[in-house]
C-alpha cells in the first residue's frame, strides 16, 4: 500500500510541475508587448509623425508615405535605419526595436532637406 502512495504521490508531484510549466509559459506570452504603430507623413519640408513619442522601450513600426512631389527618405541616425528613398506617393515600413530610453534623432537625409526642416527627435521614455 505504501508504494502505491509513493508512485501515486511521484505522479501527482510531475503532473503539478508540468501544469506550473505550461502556466508560467502562457503567463511570458502575455507579457510581450504588442509593437507601436506610427505612421509618417513626408512632404516639402516637414515629416508629421501621428506619436513623437513612446511610454518605454519596445519595436515601434513606422509607415513612412510620401506626400510631397520630390523624393524624401526617413532615417533614425544613432540606430542606422532607414528607409530607401520614396518617390511622391511611395510608402514603406520600418521596424525599429528601441531598446533604451532617449531622444533619437530622424531626418531626411535627401541634401538641404533636414535644414529645410526634415528632422525631429522620437522620445522613449
Amino acid at each position: 500500500m505504501r508504494i502505491r502512495l509513493a508512485a501515486g504521490g511521484a505522479l501527482i508531484a510531475v503532473l503539478l510541475g508540468a501544469l506550473s510549466a505550461t502556466a508560467l509559459a502562457g503567463h511570458a506570452k502575455a507579457n510581450v508587448a504588442a509593437p507601436t504603430k506610427i505612421s509618417v507623413s513626408a512632404g516639402e519640408f516637414y515629416f508629421t509623425l501621428s506619436k513623437s513619442s513612446i511610454a518605454k522601450p519596445g519595436t515601434v513600426i513606422f509607415t513612412v508615405t510620401n506626400k510631397g512631389k520630390i523624393a524624401h527618405d526617413f532615417e533614425i541616425q544613432a540606430l542606422h535605419k532607414s528607409t530607401k528613398l520614396l518617390q511622391p506617393g511611395q510608402k514603406q515600413t520600418l521596424t525599429v526595436k528601441f531598446t533604451k530610453k532617449g531622444s533619437f534623432y530622424y531626418l531626411c537625409t535627401v541634401p538641404r532637406h533636414a535644414q529645410e526642416g526634415m528632422a525631429g527627435s522620437f522620445v522613449v521614455k
